[in-house]
């Protein structure tokens, strides 16, 4: 079934913007006999591996609805942003793309200055599979020095069920356990990651029966929102935080997590963590 006219126009319209903002000497191709800016249509269609015929109907508004599929390929092939790509989604087809977990790469200067500026706030921005991959002097002194971990060490649901350290900061270790995995289970769920942690799973459920026999019970919570967490630390004794988690814009692969400390005596202990 074809899409209607104003879809197909509207459609149109945007893989041809699309297309005049690339830039074809940064493809490396030729930069000869261009009339307009851009790369040519049948250029686009060789990246997609579609037929340059039927491409040219699409942006002239008579293709008919394309798949799901060969809609991806446009977008690779038109080096769209997340965002780009769901609108693309959204104009051809009436809804978002379907969950692909991409990965993460390190976090921009910016994002780390955001973390840098909370003083007596633990921070940190964990990806959807719950890899660290940022995070303050505050969250350093208070939860774990991350720094000091290899990479492939910085998983927060590894640490909880393998760091000993960690779990000791916990009072209510089983409860907060429990949420973790469920939260967790939706996370890279909700990410389309469920493949991509399979080894971790694997590896935590030989390594540790709580995490097994929590996993079998196949709860999912979700891990966003507001919450508070007591912690025990081993030099300033109890610590009371209230913790908030929120998406990063641009960024559907990352989350900031800001522990504030809940009352003006927690704050002071933290102080005494962090001061020089």
């Amino acid at each position: 079934m074809s899409a209607p006219a104003a879809s197909g126009n509207q459609l149109g319209a945007y893989l041809k913007d699309r297309r005049a903002r690339l830039d074809p000497a940064a493809l490396g191709l030729p930069l000869s006999r261009r009339r307009t800016p851009g790369l040519r249509r049948e250029e686009v269609a060789q990246r997609a591996n579609v037929s340059a015929t039927w491409y040219t109907w699409l942006e002239q508004g008579r293709g008919g609805a394309p798949s799901a599929d060969v809609l991806d390929r446009i977008a690779d092939a038109l080096m769209l942003t997340e965002v780009e790509r769901e609108h693309l989604f959204l104009i051809a087809l009436g809804r978002l793309p379907d969950v692909k977990y991409r990965g993460s790469e390190d976090v921009t200067p910016r994002l780390q200055r955001v973390l840098d500026a909370l003083e007596l706030s633990p921070a940190l921005i964990k990806t959807s599979t719950w890899d660290i991959v940022a995070w303050n002097r505050a969250a350093v002194a208070v939860l774990a020095d991350y720094g000091a971990l290899p990479a492939a060490q910085r998983n927060l649901l590894r640490m909880f069920f393998l760091s000993t350290a960690v779990r000791q900061k916990n009072p209510d270790w089983a409860s907060v356990a429990r949420f973790a995995v469920a939260a967790f289970r939706a996370d890279v769920a909700r990410a389309g990651a469920t493949e991509s942690v399979q080894s971790l799973v694997d590896e935590l459920r030989e390594r540790s029966p709580e995490f097994d026999a929590m996993w079998r019970e196949n709860d999912v919570r979700s891990g966003y929102g507001n919450s508070a967490k007591i912690l025990r630390h081993p030099r300033i004794g109890l610590i009371a935080l209230e913790y908030s988690t929120f998406a990063v814009d641009g960024r559907p692969d990352l989350a900031l997590m800001v522990y504030n400390p809940a009352t003006p005596e927690d704050a002071e202990k933290i102080r005494q963590l962090v001061k020089p």
